[in-house]
C-alpha cells in the first residue's frame, strides 16, 4: 500500500475539549494513541469553557455531528443520556477496571444504570493561600475556614501596590464559571436555588447574605478585571504569585505545586472550600468527561480514544512523563492509593476527602427538588445560570445593586420555571 492510500485509509476523529492544563497535556500525549491506533487521526478543537459548552450543545441537538468526541460534564451527562444524544460507553475491556472509578463521579455521569462519558478529571473545590504571607502577617488558615474568616484574611493580606491581591475568585459570567464558585457561596450561607414546590429563593436572605459578601471580597481585595477571570485566568494569577488566597477547583492542586509551572509551588497552603452558616454544599463536585454523540459517524474509534484518555495506563503514562503532579486527579481509586502520587502529592488526602463528602442528593440545609450542588440537574439550569452568571457579574461591576440584581434573576428563573411547567 502506497503512503497516499494508507493515508486515505485513516480514519478521522474531531475532539472537542476544553483549553484546561490537563486537557492541553492530553493533546500533548495523543501521539502514544495514534502510534497504537495507526489507521485513526486525531484532531481537536480546543475552545475557552463558555464557548466550549455552546458548540456542542448546539451541535449534539442538532445531530449535525461535528464532533466524534465532545467534553461534557455530570450536568450534561445524564440530561443528554435520557435525550438519547450520547452513545453508552458499555463494552470496556476489562483491563478498563470501571469498578476503580470513584463511585460518586460514576455514578454522576450514569443514567439508568448505565455509563454514558467516562470521566477525564474529576473535582471538588478547596482553599489555595500563600503559607509564607501567612506566616509573616502572623495569620492561620484554618482546615475548615468559613467566609467570614477568608474576608479577614483576604483584608490583611491585600497589598496590590506590592502586586498581591487578597483574594482571587471567578468572575467571568457562566453557569459552570462563577456561578460554580458563588453557587456553592449561596449554600454554605444556607440558601438554595428552589423550594420544594421549585419556587425560585433568589431573594431571600441567604442569597443576599452570599452575593453581599461575594461583592465585598472582590471589590475590596481582588484583582482588577474579575469579571474576565474565569479558572484558568485565575488559576494564572495564583501560579504567578498574585493571590494571597484563591478558592477553586481540587484540580489545580498539581499545577499550583508543580515548579515548572508555578512561581509559588514551594508556599502553596491548602484548606477544605470555605463555608458559612453549614458545611453542606460549600464544596462542590464536579468531573470533565469524554462522550461519544451518537451522531458521530466515527463511533469505534471515537469510544477507542476515550477508553485511552481515561485510562489506568494513561495516568500510569503521565505519571512516568510528566510527573505525578501532572496527572489527571479524582477519577480512580487506583490513583490515591498509588505510593507515588501520594509522595508527589501531599494534597491528595484533602482532595479524595473533598470529594467524597460532596454529596449531590443532598446539596443544601434545606430540603430541596433536585440533586446537584453548584448546578441543578435540570435541562432549564442552563439558561437560568447562564443569565444569573451575567447578573452577578453586573453586581460586581456596579451595574446594579445586589437587591436589584437579585431581583432580576428571581423574575427571569420565575419565568422560566413557569413556562417549564415545573412551577405552577
Amino acid at each position: 500500500m502506497s503512503v497516499a492510500s494508507a493515508a486515505a485509509a485513516q480514519t478521522e476523529i474531531t475532539v472537542a475539549t476544553v483549553n484546561n492544563p490537563d486537557m492541553v497535556t492530553m493533546q500533548k500525549m495523543t501521539a502514544q494513541f495514534e502510534k497504537a491506533h495507526p489507521d485513526v487521526k486525531v484532531h481537536f478543537v480546543t475552545l475557552p469553557e463558555n464557548e466550549l459548552r455552546q458548540k456542542i450543545t448546539t451541535d449534539i441537538a442538532s445531530g449535525a455531528g461535528q464532533y466524534d468526541v465532545i467534553t461534557v460534564s455530570n450536568y450534561e451527562t445524564p440530561i443528554w443520556a435520557k435525550n438519547g444524544w450520547l452513545l453508552p460507553m458499555d463494552g470496556l475491556p476489562a483491563s478498563y477496571g470501571v469498578d476503580d472509578l470513584v463511585g460518586s463521579v460514576r455514578e454522576g455521569l450514569s443514567s439508568g444504570g448505565k455509563l454514558y462519558a467516562l470521566p477525564f478529571y474529576a473535582e471538588s473545590s478547596m482553599t489555595y493561600y500563600r503559607k509564607d504571607l501567612f506566616q509573616k502577617a502572623g495569620l492561620t488558615m484554618p482546615e475548615n475556614p468559613t467566609w467570614t474568616q477568608v474576608e479577614g484574611f483576604a483584608q490583611k493580606l491585600h497589598k496590590p501596590a506590592e502586586g498581591t491581591y487578597g483574594i482571587c475568585l471567578r468572575g467571568l459570567p457562566g453557569w459552570g464559571e462563577n456561578m460554580a464558585l458563588f453557587g456553592t457561596m449561596v449554600n454554605a450561607y444556607g440558601g438554595r436555588w428552589f423550594d420544594l414546590d421549585w419556587k425560585p429563593q433568589l431573594t431571600s436572605p441567604a442569597w443576599n447574605k452570599a452575593a453581599t459578601a461575594y461583592k465585598t471580597l472582590l471589590q475590596k481585595y481582588g484583582p482588577p478585571g474579575v469579571t474576565s477571570n474565569g479558572f484558568t485566568e485565575s488559576e494564572t494569577l495564583f501560579a504567578r504569585g498574585q493571590c494571597a488566597m484563591w478558592v477553586d477547583a481540587t484540580v489545580a492542586a498539581g499545577y499550583v505545586s508543580d515548579p515548572k509551572t508555578s512561581k509559588v509551588a514551594a508556599s502553596v497552603g491548602f484548606a477544605q472550600a470555605p463555608h458559612e452558616t453549614t458545611t453542606r454544599g460549600a464544596s462542590w463536585l464536579y468531573t470533565w468527561a469524554l462522550a461519544v454523540p451518537k451522531s458521530s459517524e466515527h463511533q469505534d474509534a471515537a469510544k477507542a480514544f476515550v477508553g485511552w484518555a481515561t485510562s489506568k495506563g494513561y495516568i500510569d503514562a503521565i505519571g512516568a512523563s510528566q510527573g505525578w503532579l501532572a496527572v489527571p486527579p479524582g477519577t480512580r481509586k487506583s490513583t490515591y492509593a498509588n505510593a507515588q502520587y501520594q509522595k508527589a502529592a501531599p494534597f491528595s488526602g484533602l482532595v479524595e476527602k473533598a470529594i467524597a463528602a460532596a454529596d449531590p442528593a443532598h446539596p443544601t440545609a434545606e430540603p430541596v427538588p433536585y440533586t446537584g450542588i453548584q448546578m441543578v440537574s435540570i435541562p432549564e439550569f442552563q439558561a437560568i445560570g447562564t443569565r444569573v452568571g451575567q447578573i452577578m457579574a453586573g453586581i460586581l461591576a456596579n451595574q446594579t445593586s445586589v437587591e436589584d440584581g437579585l431581583k432580576q434573576g428571581q423574575d427571569f428563573t420565575n419565568r422560566l420555571m413557569m413556562q417549564s411547567g415545573r412551577m405552577k
